[in-house]
Parts: structure tokens; sequence; C-alpha cells
């Protein structure tokens, strides 16, 4: 996604607590991503044909809507059992999800290949039922080709484009009435995912009991295939083990917004970070951080908060490297603004840790409920300041000197 804030700032906890608590190790998944339609050099040729191409778009909607695999393989080129296969597992994908409100318009053609291949742009809207309050609505790139007197359908995906994950192919879906996880690995990984997105629910809701809407985990095969479905530039997310964004890459209040993960990272944490991480990105879910625009320090802190509540890890231990860096260059003197938190940012860990240290001294000032109230009013679009003295008695000035103090303390 190109446009709005950037994606870090619900970012997982790659770099913060986890690596406080020792459970964050470097692991490199090789593994296959999600379709991706092969740049080809162009070549002289007729035209594609768009009315042919919008007939093959409607059949596989039909296909989608009715569940039919064996219509979805008909549409695949001739003797392509690979696009075939693909195909009927996009359609096992659908019903396994419950995909509603799924349309494919053609808009344009992207180029042609002298082997008959071509690209197409089509609007497309897909929503999860039962999760997404509104369909999601992106243009993506599908693969066509010409096959007799038909064009036939090769797959979804690729180019400077959004990738929807169930338009790459057969995945893994978890589906219970409060989470749907969506897995492009093996039935244990899925398994694994599933478990975490279902541990997470519970937790966030013990702070914010009002949250019913559930959530969705996107699960691609690779960092490199995250990227792809993300519309990300490559390495965008090379530290991060989740991100809570949009389907679709809108920044509208109504876009259905999904946890997406980052397997090479996150496979590579131990069972308490890894929920640690879930648990962060499902507040992130429940509270529509990705549209908020309070500071970033109130934000990821308070995940934190919700995710660390019940976790039994002494404080030195989480906030390790803000204990470690206050002892080296003292403690801040103001608390983390927006730049520290860029994932390039040197010290992110620590920047993480002081914002949940922040937010949980708020919850020891004035209890867990004034936290919630505080961190509603700022998401409301009250100023920090004003929202601070109504809740808690104090401003900014006079909190940053008790935090400060705090670090001090921690540091010894």
């Amino acid at each position: 996604m190109k446009t709005g804030r950037p994606l870090w700032w619900v970012a997982g906890l790659s770099l913060c607590l986890l690596v406080a608590v020792g459970v964050v190790s470097w692991v490199v998944v090789v593994d296959d991503g999600p379709y991706v339609v092969p740049t080809q050099p162009a070549a002289t040729r007729s035209s594609p044909s768009p009315a042919l191409a919008s007939e093959v778009l409607r059949a596989f909607e039909r296909a989608v809507r009715t569940g039919d695999e064996d219509a979805a393989r008909a549409l695949a080129p001739t003797g392509d059992d690979a696009a075939a296969d693909r195909l009927a597992g996009i359609v096992a994908n659908a019903r396994a999800a419950r995909v509603e409100d799924f349309t494919l318009r053609y808009v344009d053609a992207e180029g042609a290949y002298a082997d008959g291949g071509w690209h197409a742009a089509v609007d497309a809207t897909w929503r999860f039922a039962g999760f997404d309050r509104a369909p999601a609505h992106a243009e993506v790139l599908v693969a066509l080709q010409d096959d007799g007197d038909r064009v036939a359908l090769t797959g979804f995906g690729g180019g400077d484009r959004v990738s929807p994950l169930w338009l790459s192919g057969p995945l893994q879906v978890r589906r219970t009435p409060r989470t749907l996880v969506l897995v492009d690995g093996t039935p244990a990984e899925a398994r694994q995912y599933a478990l975490r997105a279902a541990t997470a629910v519970p937790v966030v809701r013990r702070v914010l009991p009002d949250w019913r809407r559930g959530l969705v985990v996107e699960v691609p095969a690779s960092e490199k295939a995250l990227d792809g479905v993300l519309d990300a530039d490559p390495g965008s997310y090379d530290q991060i083990a989740a991100v809570t964004t949009s389907d679709d890459g809108q920044l509208t209040a109504n876009a259905p917004v999904h946890v997406f993960v980052n397997p090479d990272v996150f496979g590579g944490l131990k069972p308490t970070g890894a929920q640690v991480v879930m648990s962060h990105e499902a507040t992130h879910v429940a509270t529509g951080a990705f549209t908020s625009p309070m500071p970033l320090w109130i934000l990821e802190g308070f995940a934190d908060y919700v995710a660390l509540r019940d976790v039994d890890l002494p404080v030195p231990r989480s906030a390790s490297q803000i204990i470690a860096e206050v002892r080296k260059d003292g403690a801040p003197r103001s608390l983390p603004s927006e730049d520290d938190f860029g994932t390039r940012t040197p010290d992110l860990g620590a920047t993480y840790e002081s914002a949940w240290l922040a937010n949980r001294l708020l919850a020891r000032d004035g209890g867990e409920p004034a936290l919630v109230r505080f961190y509603r009013e700022v998401d409301g679009g009250a100023p920090v300041g004003r929202a601070m003295r109504s809740t808690f008695g104090f401003g900014v000035p006079a909190f940053t000197e008790q935090w400060r103090t705090l670090l001090q303390h921690l540091a010894g």
C-alpha cells in the first residue's frame, strides 16, 4: 500500500518485547509463495478479447458462489493441471472461509505474449461473511490464456497490486465463530496459527469486552509472499512478525482489517512470544487502530499492555532493552515520538518497551478502566494532555517525569 500512514505503525512485536524476553530467533524459511503472474516480454499478436475474458471471469464467479470445483477446473487451459488445481483450490478456500459478495469485472488488458498468455486488470470484490463489515475492493491482475476459441483462466495476483491470499491457490483454512485463519502451509502449521488466534480473542476481550467482531489472520508462505499480498516494497516486513492492515489497501473506516503474519519471523518465536504477537495484533483489530490518529506510544503501548497483561514474566526481563538503554544513556527526556517507531530505527525494541511501560504505569495510576477510557478519548480525537488530565488528574509533563523516574528505578 502506498497511501496513508506507513504500515509499520500497527506492526507486531518482532523487535520489541519479544527480543527482550529472549523469544526471537532469526529463521529463514524457504518456501513457495502464492502464484505470481510471470513477467514476460511483450510480443506482437492479435488483441486480447475483452468479451471472452469477461465470460471466463463470470464463469469463475459462478463457480465460487456455488462451490463448484469441477466447474473451476474446466476454466483452466487445456492440459494445464497445475492451473486447474489452483482454481479448484480457490473455490475450496472460498467455501471454507465463507466468501460472499465476490465479483470480478474486466477493466483492461495489461500485456500480451507470444505464447498466447496475457494479463488483465480486474476489479474484484469479496467479503469473509461474519467477520468483514463491508466487502474488500481492489484491482488485481488475472492471468489468462488463449485456448482455441475461448479464453482460459490461469491464476490471480502479481504486478504492482495487492494479491489477495485466498485467490493465490489452495490454502489451509480454519474457521470458528470467533476466528478465521488462512494459511499457505501445512495442516500442522494451520493448527498452531488457529490456536494462537483462538487464544488471542479472550485475551483482548478481558480488557475490551465490547469487542465481538472476531479475528481474521492471513499467513502467506514466506516474507516475500507477504510483500506480494500487501503490495509492499521488498523487505518492508523483514523484521516484523505480523502487521494489522486492511485486506485491500484501502484506508476507510469500513475496510476489512486483518492480521497478516510474516512466517519467516513469526515461525522463529517461542510459544509465549508468538502468543504475545498475536494478542497484540488482535488488540489493534479490536480497537480499530488501523485508522487511528493517536500517538504511537499510546497505540502500540496499549496493545502491548493488553497482550502482556496476564503473561507471567518479570518486568526486568520484559523491559530489558529499555533498561539497558537507560543504564547506558540515561532515561529519555520525552515519551516516544512517531519517528521512534520506524522499522529501521535503531533500538526499536526499547521504544516498544518504553511505550508498554508508560501504558502500564497509567493503568497502575488510575486503574485499567481509566486506561481504556483514556485510550478511547484520544482515539476519538481528544488532545493527549486534556484526556490525561480529565482521566488521571495530571498532564503530560508530570506523567513524563513519573515515567522517567520509573525507568531510572528499573535501571537501578
